[in-house]
């Protein structure tokens, strides 16, 4: 239902804008960190219920545990109240703080920028390897690192591998455009 209305909110608000388009900003919309977002802004985690050693895990700022609060907030209100109710409160609460222009010229899909990157330059495809894995199992965190050929050239660190990976590929990219930028400048 939530990735609906956000679908029919995009498609009423962007009419010129093609498929790939609005698909890609509603994945940017409609995912874990986004909803987690929103959550926070709403509050959301005082009214969440944990156990004892969920909130010692640090559980109230836990992405998963905020997203899924969201989805379950917005179905009670699609439940209680119909769609127009839930259609509004997902406006309000989750598309009206954010500048959606902004957002869909944002590149965050940094292992495809790191690949189409390589792929210009004949480089090899890069490789993702998890080299640390910590925590209990309900608050696990990966460190990642992104290699091409024997070049490791970004790590990253979050709660789930593909997190960890794009911030590998995001610090690897930068760190290629930066040595490509003095190479150019002659400096």
């Amino acid at each position: 239902m939530l990735g609906f209305v956000v679908a029919a909110y995009l498609y009423e608000h962007f009419p010129d804008r093609n498929e790939g388009f609005l698909t890609r900003l509603r994945a940017k919309l409609v995912n874990r960190e986004a909803l987690a977002q929103a959550a926070r802004r709403l509050g959301l985690s005082a009214h969440v219920r944990l156990s004892e050693n969920m909130e010692r895990a640090g559980g109230r700022n836990n992405d998963s545990i905020l997203s899924d609060a969201f989805e379950a907030l917005v179905g009670a209100i699609y439940l209680d109240l119909g769609l127009e109710a839930a259609r509004a409160f997902v406006e309000r609460a989750l598309l009206a703080p954010l500048d959606l222009e902004a957002l869909a010229r944002r590149p965050d899909n940094y292992k495809s920028l790191l690949l189409e990157f390589a792929q210009a330059r004949g480089w090899p495809q890069p490789r993702y390897r998890v080299v640390a894995e910590e925590g209990p199992s309900h608050a696990r965190t990966f460190t990642v690192e992104a290699w091409i050929g024997n070049r490791r050239l970004g790590r990253g660190t979050a709660g789930s591998k593909k997190q960890a990976e794009q911030q590998a590929a995001r610090e690897a990219l930068a760190r290629l455009q930066a040595t490509e930028t003095v190479e150019e400048d002659g400096t």
